[in-house]
């Protein structure tokens, strides 16, 4: 069993019906087009499907805006009426009958507008709220490949932005229904009133028409400038904000200040042009309605004065087209949002259309308990056509054993661990748990048998305690406990103010990267799987924290199958078998001692990170090259302090002799330089590096013997003279 050291953040993935796979990549290089429709028959309908729910108030919202269109048209036909029949006759009794029916019909425009209004509204949020459930739903179910293809940002826009353009035309529906209605209405009443009055007063649609039409033309490039330009904004304040540490380490403020600059002034100079262009609309609209208003008081007094029309009317045609241009304002600002809501319905859809490939098979297996013996059995897996990550990979993970996966970058480690945990499919070959092919297991109760700790740490929003028992919300409060002892967080968690009930920042930022790489152990701990999977768990905590995973691991291991990819390779050396990876094929395999000694990939990676560990952590290569009795090899890791002319420098220095051949790596201040042909007689050794310096390379010349595990001698610096140096083996101090 293995009983080395991981760290990293903890994160499992279960819940019911989870579906995963190649997921395809969004049009996201059009995220700010319009296609200029106001009405796309396949978003209304879609949409239509959420609206349908709430019928009855969509009929009373319809109900409403007919009553309401009715007395737009009316109440200036009444007060006609009243002029006419009643005002100009002295009929002051019928006034009495008349006026409280005048001002019914102006109370129940009021109330019908309200209801209209307040109705649609709530439809509308309802609306909203199950589009939004139905995408955050549909989001969680998607492949990990669609968010390989998809950056998370646009993502969010969709959820939020495109939503929010949804939520705008849900409330201008009824409106600009209401203002077409209205504009029939005043049309037709118009007509009825006095045909020939009609005409000559309508003689300015045709120009406000084209008004509109080229207005149109101009404002939508202006908002779609204003829209990128903000997008833009947007874009450079996330990245900076996110980066701020790099920037202020690298000095780039003034740099960054100076292109946020160029991107707001663009913004500033598209909203300015925006702006521009609304105020353009409303004098010219502003202008027509004056003009149509001339219109009527010209032609229809002329017509007064002939008595081919009463006073009542021509007061009512000037009403009805001062009520005309409001509608007519309405539709020309509200022609934009609709099309916007239209490009941002069929993003939406877009975005819920993407289909995870990966789905539970009609016949899967539900397994409940699984001992947890894993197997690879010839396996190839590409992301790309034509770009094999996996190759005829051969893997056999025992129930209850530690089995390490080391590699070059690029190896295709993690990607064993993405198809045990089946985010992807294999493309050849198959993976079995318990000799089942894992595509026959439904995905839900495969990942309940599992849990991944990547390198990481992510921690959700909420208190200590619910991040423990994330992957399983029934654990006990002393079962939560007993993780976070077993791992060793219970200590710096019952220090803070509110213990395990301390609410965590985003991405718990309140804790050090140590602490949240604890408590995602303790989630892994409280999840109970059968097969643990630690993906890179030590690359970024510190020696004390990674001595408190050592001692959890014990606990953590035991009786569970673990699969593990390290960089740091002395935290495997204690595993039951350490497979080698290198451009997704298995080279070697065997136990840690027994691969260093082969002298492959495995030992010379090993020598790497040895060289690269820090004094504290670093483990010694005790490998005796000639076998002669009594001889103590020099090979190894030795931690070196230098007395050079200078002062004393300190280094890493790894000698790996073979025979009379010493060879090995200095890792000094100027940097980490590799050495040949040294030799060795005896116990006395020798060799040079040559090192970058201020005024050129130099030469340091060390002479040195081995002595109780103490490596001493002298070191010449070419011209700048003489010094000693004393080393320790890595780890022995």
């Amino acid at each position: 069993m293995m009983h080395g050291g991981f760290g990293g953040g903890g994160w499992m993935r279960g819940g019911g019906g989870i579906r995963r796979g190649m997921g395809g990549r969004l049009g996201m290089d059009r995220e700010e087009y319009e296609d200029g429709r106001i009405y796309n028959h396949r978003v209304v309908t879609r949409l239509f499907r959420y609206v349908l729910p709430h019928r009855a108030r969509l009929l009373l919202t319809l109900a409403a805006v007919m009553v309401y269109t009715a007395t737009v048209v009316a109440l200036p036909w009444m007060i006609a009426t009243i002029i006419d029949d009643y005002v100009r006759t002295g009929d002051l009794s019928g006034l009495n009958v008349v006026v409280p029916i005048f001002v019914g019909l102006a109370l129940l425009q009021y109330g019908s507008q309200y209801v209209q209004l307040r109705t649609m509204a709530f439809v509308g949020q309802k609306v909203l709220y199950a589009l939004r459930v139905g995408l955050f739903r549909h989001l969680q179910k998607l492949s990990m490949s669609f968010y390989n293809k998809n950056e998370v940002g646009r993502v969010m826009s969709r959820v939020q932005n495109d939503v929010g353009q949804l939520q705008e035309f849900l409330s201008i529906v009824v409106i600009t229904i209401a203002d077409v209605l209205s504009l029939g209405g005043i049309i037709t009443a118009m007509a009825l009133m006095n045909a020939r009055l009609a005409a000559i007063t309508l003689t300015i649609i045709p120009v406000l028409f084209v008004i509109m039409v080229v207005w149109q033309r101009y404002a939508r490039r202006a908002f779609m400038r204003a829209r990128q330009a903000i997008s833009a904004v947007n874009a450079s304040l996330q990245e900076n904000i996110s980066g701020v540490r790099v920037v202020q380490s690298m000095n780039r403020e003034n740099a960054n200040i100076r292109s946020f600059g160029s991107a707001n002034s663009e913004n500033l100079g598209a909203n300015l042009e925006a702006v521009r262009m609304q105020a353009v609309l409303f004098p010219s609209v502003e202008f027509l309605a004056a003009f149509g208003l001339a219109l009527v008081i010209v032609f229809g007094g002329s017509l007064v004065l002939e008595d081919a029309i009463e006073v009542g009317v021509l007061v009512a045609f000037a009403l009805y087209i001062q009520r005309f241009f409001e509608p007519v304002l309405n539709l020309t600002m509200q022609y934009g949002s609709l099309q916007r809501a239209m490009a941002s319905g069929a993003r939406i859809f877009e975005l819920m259309d993407v289909e995870p490939e990966l789905v539970d098979r009609p016949d899967s297996l539900s397994v409940e308990t699984v001992s947890g013996d894993v197997r690879f059995e010839d396996v190839n897996f590409h992301y790309i056509e034509e770009e094999p990550v996996l190759q005829n990979v051969d893997l056999h993970v025992p129930a209850g054993h530690t089995v390490a996966l080391v590699g070059p970058t690029g190896a295709g480690k993690t990607t064993i661990v993405s198809l045990l945990m089946r985010f992807y499919d294999v493309s050849g070959g198959r993976v079995l748990l318990d000799d089942t092919d894992i595509r026959d297991i439904t995905i839900d109760s495969l990942t309940k048998q599992m849990a991944v700790v990547p390198q990481e740490p992510y921690l959700f929003s909420g208190t200590i305690r619910e991040n423990i028992r994330y992957n399983r919300s029934g654990a006990s409060d002393e079962e939560v406990v007993q993780a976070a002892k077993a791992v060793g967080a219970h200590d710096f968690i019952i220090k803070m103010e509110k213990g395990y009930d301390s609410p965590l920042q985003e991405r718990g930022g309140n804790l050090s990267v140590g602490q949240r790489q604890l408590i995602s152990f303790a989630r892994a701990l409280v999840a109970d799987p059968r097969v643990l999977l630690l993906d890179e768990a030590t690359a970024n905590i510190d020696t004390y924290t990674e001595t408190l995973i050592q001692r959890a691991l014990d606990e953590l291991l035991r009786n569970r199958t673990a699969i593990v990819i390290a960089h740091r390779l002395s935290t495997i050396r204690n595993a039951d078998r350490i497979v080698v990876l290198d451009q997704g094929r298995v080279v070697e395999e065997g136990q840690h001692a027994q691969l260093v000694a082969g002298g492959g990939l495995y030992s010379r990676l090993y020598s790497y990170s040895a060289v690269g560990a820090d004094s504290d952590s670093a483990s010694a290569i005790a490998v005796s090259t000639n076998g002669a009795a009594g001889f103590e090899s020099p090979s190894g890791i030795w931690n070196v302090k230098l007395e050079s002319p200078r002062g004393t420098r300190e280094g890493v220095l790894e000698l790996v002799a073979d025979g009379s051949s010493l060879s090995g790596t200095w890792t000094g201040e100027r940097g980490v330089q590799r050495f040949a042909g040294g030799t060795v007689e005896g116990s006395d050794l020798t060799w040079e590096v040559r090192v970058a310096a201020p005024m050129g390379e130099l030469s340091l010349g060390f002479t040195g013997v081995v002595t109780n595990g103490i490596l001493k001698g002298d070191v010449a610096f070419g011209s700048f003279g003489k010094g000693r140096f004393e080393a320790k083996r890595a780890g022995s101090e």
